[in-house]
This record gives C-alpha cells, structure tokens and sequence, in this order.
C-alpha cells in the first residue's frame, strides 16, 4: 500500500449522543458502586458521613466534567489530559502525562475493573468465603483479553455493547434501589433515624476523608472518558456537554440511592467488612436469588471495563501521533480503523498490573496519580480563561467551577500523605519525575533512530496498520 493511502486512514466519528451518554455513564457505573461503599463506609466511619463522601464525589466529577468540556470544545482532539497540557504546557510535561497514564494510570483502572469483575463473578461458586486469589486473577485476565479483542475488532460494536449493558446495569441498580425502598417501608433504616445515630463514630482525619473520598470517586471514574475518544464524537461541541449534563447527574441520583438501599438492608458494620456488598445485600433481600446480584455486579464490571478500554487505548494513540511514543502506536487497522497497536500495548501493561495488585491498593495508587495530572490540566483550564480569553469556543464553564475542582484536585493529592504518609506514594513520585530519563535522549534528541524504525515496519506489516491521520 502507497504512501497516499496510509494518510487517508481516519478514526471514524461513530459515537453520538446515545452512544455519548452511555460511555460515560456505562464506564462510571461498573465496579465502583458494588465494590467501593464498604471502603467508604469503613474509611469515614458512619452511614451518614458516607453519604456525604457519594454527594461530595459526584459534586467534583461533575464539575471536572464540565471544565474538561470546555477544553474538549477549544482542542476538538482525542487524548484528554495529554492533549491539553501538551498544547498549553509543551511537550514535556505533555509526555509525562502520556507516560504515567500509559503505565500506571490506565492500566491500573482496568486490572481494578477486570478484578472485580472476577470476584462476582466467582462468588456464587465460593458461597461464605473467600475465593482464590489464583482463580480471580485468570479471571480478571480472560476477562481483560476477550475486551480488548472485541475493540480491536469493530469500534461500532463495542458501541453497541456498551448501549446494551448500560441498560443492564442500571436495571440492576433499579432493583437495588426498590428493594431498599421496601425495606425502609418496614422500618429497615435505623443507621440513619436520627443525626446522632448517623452521624456516630464520624473519622475526620485528613488522611480518612481522602481514602473515603478516593474509593467514592473510582465510582465516578469515567467522566472524562469522552475527552479522550473526541474527534470520534459526532459535533463535540454539541454531543460533549450535553451528554455530561445528562450522564453524571443520573449516575449521582442512582449511586446515593444504592448506598441508602445497603445502609437499609445491613448494618454500617455489615456494610464495612463485606467482601462483595451487592451480593450480601441481595442474600438479604433475594433470599435463594441472591446470586443474580453477583452476576448483576459482574456484568456491570465488564461494561465499565469495555469503556475503559474503548478510550484508555486512545491515550497512547494520540500521544504516538504526536510523536511521544513510538510511532507504531499511531497506527490503526488498515480494515477495521482501530487504534489496534495502542490497544493491544495497554491490553499487555495491564495485565503486568494485574499479577501483583489488590483492588483497594490499585485504586488508592490510581486515584492518587491521576487527580495529580486532573489538576495541572484544571490549572491549565484556568490559564486560559484568564490569559486566552479569544480562543473559540463553544461551550464556557464558570471559572470557580475549575478553580473548585483544582482545591479539590490538590486535597486528593495531599491527603494520603498528610496524616498517614506511606512509602509507596513517594516510589509513585519518583516514577512520575523518571520519565525525564525517557523523554530526554530517546523524544528531544530522538536516539535509536534505526532500530525503532526496523521495529515499526516489521510490527506494521505484522499487523496489518498503517498511520492514521487526525480526524478534525
């Protein structure tokens, strides 16, 4: 195939607003909601103080949302995060953020989906303990491979598998919401009867609140899924906003109404030291059903890690496009127009992650990482409202929004080390600050030249791709 038409090949704009709204609200609703209220419940210590954690959290989201809206209007390209900073910051602090979410970011957020995806769905085969930590990881593996083969594949049909288990989960959700609203009927919500009571036996530490509000916001992960696949959106401008607007607020609504229908069927001490919360709420309320809850939770797992996939292999794209990475990863499918290199690269750092980590070790390292890089691209957000006024736009938010989300952005950052500082946020710093050992021989002066090359067109052939031009 010719030179000519290897730069005809586009990602096409297959997502519109139904499609829009449920990536975002299908990547958000996963396993947060089935995993993290017990890590809230036991980090900040009372039903009505976790309460406040969900409402605060979906506060936050949703003006983060908003701002990364804006930026998605003025840079109409994909690769969120790595695409603003790179144009309002340069290059280096762009590749940084393109080499932490690569290795860290995105692939940690996958093996936390894949792994709780595995735990529901082995608990009906585990009944009253806990599974092998074995017999979850080749799960979670299986599961992380049949995802990434499918969006290799066919972006319309990810599309569609998304639309269809959006519906799923929420009709999950549903059932969990009604069934707590019957038991309060009964009389079933004495954890919060009174303020005293629901608020007893509060944490206030600053380090508490963070991991609380850490384990509430990988519940809300996704509401920055649509900056990542923009020039895939039919009118952003139109499509990105309004689909936020619809999106996040529901997920909120629904989120605050499944942590009152937990705190209705269990007790806060029921709620804290459950391994698999969906599945002791539906014993409870279900009886013998109670194992249509875990495969509830399970398929709600895979539809988030679908999402998660459709725009985490997207990161690496646009940052190989750019020249960040090797070029191979800029390359799509010469048949199919996927990103195929980039995902497969994510789909192999995943499960590199995945071999020694833990759920809540893997979200804390996550949620630490990523609201970092959140609030230099809101701090780059600000610069331009203050110092580019004229650049077009077509979507504004308030300035306090960012200015409110960055405080926010640096609380999360400072929190787990203020009052409890542990060793493995400094090893994250100093994996973050190592990639200046990467970026300055092999991005500035461009080393290696010739073996890379060789590399990139055995792989191309190998592969079947060709280099994809920017679809703006």
């Amino acid at each position: 195939m010719k030179k000519q038409e290897y730069e005809k090949l586009n990602l096409k704009r297959e997502v519109g607003l139904i499609g829009a709204v449920s990536l975002v609200a299908g990547t958000m609703i996963g396993s947060g909601i089935f995993m993290s209220p017990q890590f809230v419940q036991a980090n900040i210590g009372s039903p009505g103080a976790s309460l406040i954690i969900w409402s605060v959290c979906g506060l936050i989201a949703l003006g983060a949302a908003l701002s990364y809206a804006e930026l998605g209007t003025i840079y109409k390209e994909s690769g969120g995060d790595f695409i603003y900073i790179l144009r309002i910051y340069g290059p280096f602090p762009a590749f940084l953020v393109a080499y932490t979410f690569m290795i860290v970011v995105r692939p940690s957020g996958i093996s936390a989906i894949a792994l709780s995806f595995a735990e529901y769905a082995v608990a009906p085969f585990y009944p009253g303990c806990t599974p092998p930590t074995l017999v979850v990881k080749c799960i979670a593996v299986a599961c992380i491979l049949v995802v990434a083969i499918a969006n290799i594949m066919n972006v319309r049909f990810t599309m569609a598998v998304q639309v269809v288990f959006l519906v799923a989960k929420v009709v999950a959700l549903i059932v969990i919401v009604i069934g707590g609203i019957v038991k309060m009927a009964q009389g079933s919500l004495e954890s919060l009867s009174s303020t005293d009571i629901a608020f007893e036996g509060t944490n206030l530490g600053v380090s508490t609140i963070g991991m609380a509000l850490y384990q509430g916001l990988w519940s809300y992960a996704g509401w920055y899924n649509l900056n990542f696949v923009t020039e895939e959106v039919k009118k952003p401008e139109v499509n990105l906003p309004r689909a936020l607007m619809i999106a996040i607020p529901m997920v909120t609504v629904l989120y605050l109404l499944v942590n009152v229908s937990y705190l209705a069927v269990m007790t806060p001490r029921e709620l804290a030291v459950s391994s698999a919360v969906a599945v002791t709420w539906g014993n409870k309320v279900l009886g013998g059903w109670g194992w249509v809850m875990s495969v509830a939770a399970a398929l709600s797992s895979f539809g988030s890690l679908n999402g998660s996939f459709f725009s985490g292999g997207r990161v690496c794209f646009v940052a190989a496009r750019e020249g960040h990475m090797p070029d191979i990863l800029a390359m799509a499918h010469v048949r199919r127009l996927t990103p195929s290199p980039a995902l497969i690269f994510t789909t192999v750092i995943s499960l590199i992650v995945l071999i020694p980590g833990d759920f809540e070790g893997i979200v804390n390292f996550f949620s630490f990482t990523a609201w970092f890089f959140y609030g230099v691209t809101l701090s780059g957000l600000l610069y331009l409202k203050i110092k580019k006024r004229d650049l077009p736009r077509s979507y504004t938010v308030p300035i306090i929004i960012p200015f409110l989300v960055l405080l926010a952005a640096v609380f999360l950052v400072l929190a787990p080390i203020i009052d409890n500082p542990q060793i493995e946020y400094l090893y994250v710093t100093l994996f973050i600050l190592s990639g200046v050992l990467i970026y300055v021989p092999f991005i500035h002066y461009k080393l290696c030249p010739g073996f890379l090359n060789k590399l990139t067109v055995f792989l191309q052939l190998f592969l079947e791709v060709a280099p994809a031009d920017k679809n703006l």
